[in-house]
């Protein structure tokens, strides 16, 4: 398959690589000079998208994904798909579909999960919104670049099921890290915390496959000094989206806007930035409660 990818950064150079591994033509751009193994390289985004059957997009916000679109979509060949698999607001996704689909385009937004290591792997899961046919073009790339590709719907369902998920992840991994700190309080060691909520009714992803305590559990970022696998500004930008979408909708979400609160003070006021989202552990074990 032709295959243009615009967007080869963290995310973006080893999923576009491991499609050409698997034996696809691919031609990538990048604003940043950047490149992937076994891609072709564009000198813009116009030439790149030339000719191809499925253009995939990884921007990191919903202004550029705009313009990109803006600029690439008369360039596309019709009846070509356009994947965009950023991370972006809702009406911007739903604003590139409506656009892409009138110059005779197919249009899926396609955000994932699983971080750099899973698109190193192979093993994102995507959350697809669009057109059923356009989906089913995309299935075997899907299974090259992840291990599950789940459509939701229409257009913007897969931003839509990405930062609700998203903002579930930001609110327990507070309420996961809360409760170690509070556990150290009680004189609870950890190991007794983490095997008795592990496997009872407290149990979450948090706890039990992405654990913030240092030596409990799985491993995770934790027991590397809190380097990224998922940086806290990232989880700040997904909780921001969650809130954006839910003052549109009119939806009530007082979790989420505290977890989006204590991100922003982590990320911003503290020394959040650059580490983990589940560095929130040690920033509980230094505060006392006001």
């Amino acid at each position: 398959m032709q295959i243009a990818f615009i967007g080869l950064g963290n995310m973006g150079a080893p999923m576009a690589a491991n499609l050409a591994k698997a034996g696809h033509a691919v031609t990538g751009f990048d604003v940043a000079g950047t490149t992937a193994e076994g891609v072709a390289k564009a000198r813009t985004a116009e030439d790149a998208v030339a000719g191809a059957e499925v253009v995939i997009t990884m921007l990191p916000n919903g202004e550029i994904l705009r313009d990109v679109v803006a600029g690439i979509v008369p360039h596309m060949t019709e009846g070509a798909v356009l994947l965009d698999c950023s991370t972006v607001d809702v009406a911007s996704a739903r604003a590139v579909a409506e656009l892409a689909g009138a110059a005779g385009l197919g249009t899926l937004d396609a955000p994932v999960s699983g971080g750099t290591v899973g698109a190193t792997n192979g093993t994102l899961t995507f959350m697809v919104g669009g057109d059923e046919t356009a989906f089913e073009t995309a299935r075997p790339l899907f299974e090259i670049m992840g291990q599950k590709a789940v459509h939701c719907g229409a257009s913007g369902n897969g931003q839509a099921a990405k930062i609700c998920n998203n903002m579930i992840l930001g609110v327990t991994m507070i309420a996961t890290c809360e409760a170690f700190a509070l556990a150290d309080k009680l004189g609870l060691s950890r190991e007794a915390m983490f095997d008795v909520v592990s496997t009872s009714s407290g149990y979450s992803w948090s706890m039990n496959a992405y654990c913030p305590a240092p030596g409990v559990g799985p491993q995770s970022p934790a027991d590397n000094g809190y380097k990224p696998g998922f940086a806290a500004e990232l989880m700040l930008k997904d909780l921001r989206l969650s809130q954006q979408a839910a003052e549109a909708a009119h939806a009530q979400t007082p979790m989420g806007r505290a977890a989006t609160d204590l991100y922003r003070s982590f990320v911003e006021d503290e020394d959040g930035a650059g580490r983990d989202f589940s560095a929130m552990l040690p920033r509980f074990e230094k505060l006392n409660r006001g």
